[in-house]
């Protein structure tokens, strides 16, 4: 092999590793984006998530304040109801209380 040839293949060689390397760092620097733009897309759903998330608490929270109000107006009505129905009664509970304990 002459020497003008091996400088040749030392040259081809060379050039080969430089572009081998080149390549490689270009892999290291896509996977590095890709990693990054990953991880920021990760960020904004789970921030996203979180948002969203409260928004679903306040609203499940109003829903059930308001559900705590009706069933209070509901138990206040009833209460009313029972107590005037009571009222209507009590003159007869008490004098056939007294009746009992005057007979006896």
């Amino acid at each position: 092999m002459s020497l003008e040839a091996i400088r040749e293949v030392t040259e081809v060689e060379k050039q080969m590793l430089e572009r081998k390397s080149a390549a490689e760092a270009e892999a290291r620097q896509i996977i590095s984006d890709a990693e990054s733009r990953g991880n920021q897309l990760l960020q904004q759903v789970r921030e996203k998530a979180a948002e969203e998330g409260g928004t679903c608490l306040k609203e499940a929270e109003s829903r059930a304040e308001a559900k705590a109000a009706e069933i209070q107006k509901l138990i206040l009505e009833e209460s009313n109801e029972l107590r005037g129905a009571a009222e209507k009664h009590l003159d007869e509970a008490a004098e056939f209380i007294v009746g009992r304990v005057v007979n006896q």
